[in-house]
């Protein structure tokens, strides 16, 4: 069975209590229970990770080569910054969907650019947690 890795960036253990207006009411663990279910339905296993640690994100993809057939991530704030997370997911080799639960591209301006867009499968923003779910089935597509 191939795993899956959903991996969470910083702030993302506050889902549901952080910003409803912005990121939704559900918390993490029902996100995660959601995305674990449906990955399951699918064929498939998944693994949660979630860190507010820069470096320790960086250290999880990097042992993602050993057992993991592709990366969902929500890179939090890192995804418009983070030139060392964008260089880990290069350096892995696997394919990755980067999610965003907010339209980043109807926010601030500084949420516009992503430095770990250009090395992933794709985008999927906006759809709440139905991003996660989304990128799932994008993720399956890829790795069969």
């Amino acid at each position: 069975m191939k795993k899956v890795l959903l991996i969470h960036g910083p702030n993302l253990n506050l889902t549901g209590q952080r910003e409803p207006g912005i990121y939704g009411s559900d918390t993490l663990a029902a996100i995660n229970a959601e995305v674990v279910a449906k990955c399951e339905r699918l064929g498939m296993s998944c693994a949660v990770f979630q860190s507010n640690v820069e470096g320790a994100l960086i250290d999880r993809i990097h042992a993602a080569r050993e057992d993991c057939a592709a990366i969902i991530i929500n890179a939090g704030a890192y995804t418009h910054y983070s030139y060392a997370l964008r260089d880990a997911i290069a350096s892995v080799r696997l394919p990755c969907v980067e999610v965003h639960m907010s339209n980043v591209h109807a926010r601030e301006e500084f949420r516009h650019k992503s430095v770990i867009g250009p090395v992933c499968a794709g985008v999927i923003a906006g759809f709440g947690k139905h991003s996660y779910l989304l990128a799932v089935d994008a993720v399956k597509a890829i790795i069969g």
